[in-house]
C-alpha cells in the first residue's frame, strides 16, 4: 500500500508531471554513483539523498500504474534467479 503522502503527490502534480520526476531523480543518482565510481568521491551523503528520491518516486510510479504486485513477484522471481547463479558459481568457482 502506497503512503497516502506520496499518492496526495501523485494527485496533486499529475502523472505526467511525477513520471518525469522519476526520470529526473533516477538520473541524478545515477549521477551520484558514477562520481563515487569514476572520480572516487566521497559522496555517500548524496547517494543516500538521491536513494531516497528514488524509492519514494517509485512507489508513486508503481501506484501510477496500479503494478506495485507485478513488480514485487518479478523481483521475487529476480532474486531467485540470481541466487541460482550464485549457487552455480560457488560450484564452479569453489576451492
Amino acid at each position: 500500500m502506497i503512503n497516502p503522502i506520496l499518492k496526495r503527490a501523485l494527485e496533486t502534480w499529475g502523472e505526467k508531471a511525477q513520471m518525469l520526476m522519476v526520470v529526473e531523480e533516477m538520473s541524478e543518482l545515477m549521477k551520484e554513483v558514477l562520481k563515487n565510481i569514476n572520480r572516487k568521491k566521497d559522496n555517500i551523503a548524496e547517494i543516500i539523498e538521491e536513494t531516497a528520491d528514488v524509492e519514494i518516486m517509485l512507489e508513486q510510479l508503481k501506484e501510477n500504474y496500479h503494478i506495485a504486485e507485478k513488480v514485487e513477484t518479478y523481483k521475487n522471481n529476480k532474486i531467485k534467479m540470481i541466487e541460482q547463479r550464485l549457487n552455480d558459481w560457488d560450484k564452479t568457482h569453489a576451492a
